[in-house]
């Protein structure tokens, strides 16, 4: 029988997602979101809208979630409670906090509701070609009765081991990424400030051993201004980072440079004021200005 996907979180990652679930074969059911354009498009393509967390645990079997963070997360679950029933399993695609998701998952196993961690890696781009990265936790026999829907947007799935796993790999992920980000962004400002261009400089580290796939989504920006090139919220960036340090706090580890990395993202924050919705390769500008730069990096010249 083909499991009912219901789906909640239909943002940059999410539309893409649910996108591959509905045309590759599986029954989809939406809540509302904030992009219209995306629910519109899910349902000209077969997709139920329905009108509240309950209803899309009453019409699905398997609920994928795509949140911000573990606040959404818990307040989408609790509002589904009511209908959730024995054999339901939740798949948690967002960036979250193990801690939340240990204690979720261990009040779903009380209604005998499975909860599978499984965040994402890569971009929008992927998410919509179905070529994200998953790193799930889970119990074997929940991965194995969603692992099914995992591949139809993902093109490398690795269960990393049993539930809560899947989010602390997650963090170690992007403590990799987005520290990337923040020495990224503080040497381009020290180029500029030393005279070296932005051309200059990527013209020794592409191809070379400094280079990899995160640099370039990075350089999109500086190089062509495409301020979509990736598209993470500086704001989820300092989220992701808060996460891995209360992890690390957690298991005793200082995080000297984790720390760093998360100040690099909080002090573009404090700059902008929260205002604009800028993007992790954006932090150039707000560490350029911290240092007396005035003109975006991303500029055109």
């Amino acid at each position: 029988m083909t499991e009912r996907v219901g789906f909640a979180g239909l943002g940059y990652m999410g539309h893409g997602m649910a996108h591959n679930i509905l045309t590759k074969g599986y029954p989809l059911a939406v809540l509302p979101h904030r992009k219209r354009e995306a629910v519109e498009d899910l349902v000209a393509k077969g997709a139920t809208e329905v009108n509240s967390a309950t209803a899309l645990a009453e019409a699905s079997d398997v609920i994928v979630l795509c949140l911000t963070a573990s606040p959404q997360v818990e307040e989408v679950i609790q509002a589904m409670l009511p209908a959730l029933r024995k054999g339901h399993v939740i798949v948690d695609c967002s960036t979250s906090d193990p801690v939340s998701t240990m204690r979720l998952g261990a009040m779903l196993h009380d209604r005998k509701v499975g909860l599978v961690d499984a965040p994402l890696g890569r971009t929008p781009k992927d998410a919509w070609e179905g070529n994200v990265d998953v790193m799930a936790g889970a119990v074997e026999s929940d991965f194995a009765r969603v692992e099914p829907i995992l591949r139809t947007f993902a093109g490398k799935v690795v269960r990393v081991g049993g539930p809560g796993d899947g989010h602390r790999m997650k963090l170690l992920n992007n403590f990799l990424s987005l520290g990337y980000g923040a020495i990224y962004a503080e040497a381009l400002t020290m180029a500029r400030k030393v005279g070296i261009p932005a051309q200059t400089f990527d013209s020794v580290i592409r191809g070379g051993r400094m280079d990899c796939g995160f640099y370039q989504t990075f350089m999109g920006y500086t190089l062509e201004g495409n301020r979509e090139a990736h598209k993470f919220t500086l704001q989820n960036a300092a989220k992701d980072l808060r996460y891995l340090e209360s992890m690390a706090n957690a298991a005793g580890v200082a995080t000297p440079v984790a720390s760093a990395a998360k100040n690099s993202y909080a002090l573009a924050i404090g700059l902008s004021e929260g205002g604009p919705e800028d993007y992790v390769p954006h932090l150039v500008d707000w560490i350029g200005l911290a240092n007396g730069i005035e003109e975006p990096e991303g500029s055109p010249s």
